[in-house]
C-alpha cells in the first residue's frame, strides 16, 4: 500500500476459492507470529537479565517490578496521590507528576486478582507491550506490507532499553493505544482515533503527541473538505486531547494554579521544557569530562533518532507518523533534567524503525543468512544492555 492511500478505506475483499483462503489465513497468522518473535526477543532478554540479577545477589522479578519510577506508581496505586520527598531546597519530588491510568489499571487488577501491586504491574506492562507489539505489526502491515509490519516489531523489541517493556513502567501502555489511536487514523476511524488519543495522554506527560497526531490529520481533513466532514471526525478531534489536559488541568487545581500548577511540579523536579539548552550543557560536560558509560550510549542513542527521523521524512511516511515521531523527538530533546532517561521517552515513537524496517526486509530477501546474523547481534547487544541498565547501572531509568 502507498503512501497516497494512507488514508483511503480498505479495499474490498476479493473472495477466491482457493487463494483467496490462503491469503486470509496468512493475514490471519501474521500477526501471530509478530507476537510469537516479539515475546522471543523479549523474553531472551528477561533470561539474560535473570542470570545476570542472581549472580549478583538481586531477585529478577523485584528488579523489574519495583525499580525507580514503578515504586511511584505503585504508591499511588496504593494510597493514591498525595506524596512528595523535598531532597533539597528547590527540589520536591512529588508524586503528582505522575499521570493516572496506569495507576489505576494496576488498582483494577489487584482488586480483582490476588496479585501484589509489582505483579500486577507486571502483568499490565506485558500485557500492554504484546497489545503494542499487534498495533505497531497493524500499521507496518497497512502502510507497507506484512514482512514490513513483522520487522519493524522485531526491531522495536531490540531497541537498547526495550527492557523497559518487561518492567512495571508506562512506555508499554502508552505505545499500546498510540499504536491503535494512529491505525484507526490511517483506517480513519475518527472514533477510536480519538478515544484511544486520550487514553494515551492520560498515561503519560508525553503521551500528547497522539492527540497532536490526530489533531493534525484532523486539521488537515477539515481544509481540504473546507469543513465539511463527518461528525465522527469533529467528535474524535474533540476527544484526543481530553486525558492530557484533564489531568493536567487537575493538578493545577489542585496545586492553586489551574494552568502552570501541573508545570511547576514537573520544574520542581529539575524537568522543564528549555528548547534543549539542558541537554547541550550536559552534553558539553560529557564531553569535556567524560561520565559513566550510560551517558556516552544515551546521546548515541538519541544522534540515532534525530538521523532516523530525517529518514523517515526522507521516506515521506504519512502525516501522523510524522507528527507523533516529531513531538516525542521534540519533548525528549528540548526537555532537560535525566538525560540518561532519554531513549527510554524515545521507546514509544516506533515509526523511527520504518526506515531500518524496510532495509531488514530488502536484505532479508536477498541475503538472508546477513539478516538473521544482524538480528542476532541487535538480541544479543540489546539483552546485554538491558541487564546492565537494572542491575548494574545504579541509574534513573
Amino acid at each position: 500500500m502507498t503512501h497516497a492511500s494512507a488514508f483511503a478505506p480498505p479495499p474490498p475483499a476479493v473472495t477466491q476459492p482457493d487463494t483467496g483462503g490462503i491469503s486470509r489465513r496468512r493475514l490471519a497468522t501474521a500477526p501471530v507470529t509478530a507476537l510469537g518473535l516479539f515475546a522471543a526477543v523479549r523474553l531472551a532478554g528477561a533470561a539474560v537479565l535473570a542470570l545476570t540479577a542472581w549472580g549478583h545477589g538481586g531477585h529478577p522479578l523485584t528488579l523489574l517490578g519495583r525499580s525507580w519510577d514503578s515504586r511511584w506508581y505503585l504508591g499511588i496505586a496504593a494510597h493514591g496521590y498525595g506524596h512528595a520527598y523535598h531532597y533539597r531546597p528547590g527540589i520536591i519530588h512529588n508524586d503528582l507528576a505522575f499521570f493516572p491510568l496506569y495507576p489505576m489499571l494496576i488498582r483494577a487488577v489487584t482488586t480483582v486478582t490476588p496479585l501484589s501491586g509489582a505483579g500486577a504491574g507486571l502483568l499490565v506492562s506485558w500485557t500492554a507491550a504484546a497489545v503494542a507489539a499487534c498495533g505497531i505489526h497493524a500499521v507496518g502491515t497497512r502502510l507497507y506490507a506484512r514482512a514490513v509490519g513483522t520487522a519493524l516489531v522485531v526491531l522495536w523489541a531490540l531497541w537498547p532499553h526495550s527492557v523497559v517493556l518487561s518492567m512495571a513502567y508506562t512506555e508499554p501502555v502508552l505505545t499500546a493505544f498510540a499504536a491503535w489511536s494512529l491505525y484507526a487514523v490511517l483506517t480513519r476511524r475518527w472514533l477510536w482515533a480519538g478515544a484511544l488519543a486520550a487514553l494515551a495522554g492520560a498515561s503519560r506527560p508525553n503521551g500528547f503527541a497522539v492527540a497532536a497526531a490526530v489533531l493534525a490529520v484532523a486539521a488537515t481533513e477539515i481544509w481540504r473538505g473546507r469543513g465539511r466532514v463527518t461528525h465522527r471526525l469533529w467528535t474524535g478531534a474533540a476527544l484526543a486531547p481530553l486525558g492530557w489536559g484533564a489531568y493536567v488541568l487537575w493538578v493545577g487545581r489542585r496545586e492553586g494554579d489551574p494552568l502552570g500548577g501541573y508545570f511547576t511540579v514537573q520544574r520542581l523536579w529539575g524537568s522543564t521544557f528549555d528548547l534543549g539548552r539542558g541537554s547541550l550543557r550536559f552534553v558539553e560536560h560529557l564531553l569535556l569530562h567524560g561520565d559513566r558509560f550510560v551517558f556516552p550510549v544515551t546521546l548515541a542513542i538519541v544522534a540515532l533518532a534525530v538521523v532516523l527521523y530525517a529518514l523517515l521524512l526522507v521516506d515521506r511516511a504519512p502525516l501522523p507518523l510524522l507528527v507523533y515521531t516529531g513531538v516525542l523527538l521534540l519533548i525528549a530533546l528540548g526537555g532537560s533534567g535525566f538525560f540518561e532517561s532519554k531513549p527510554r521517552f524515545l521507546l514509544p515513537a516506533f515509526p523511527l524503525l520504518i526506515p531500518p524496517a524496510r532495509a531488514l526486509v530488502r536484505t532479508a530477501r536477498a541475503r538472508p543468512w546477513h539478516a538473521t546474523v544482524v538480528v542476532t547481534a541487535l538480541a544479543g547487544l540489546s539483552s546485554l544492555y538491558g541487564a546492565y541498565l537494572v542491575v548494574l547501572a545504579r541509574t534513573p531509568l
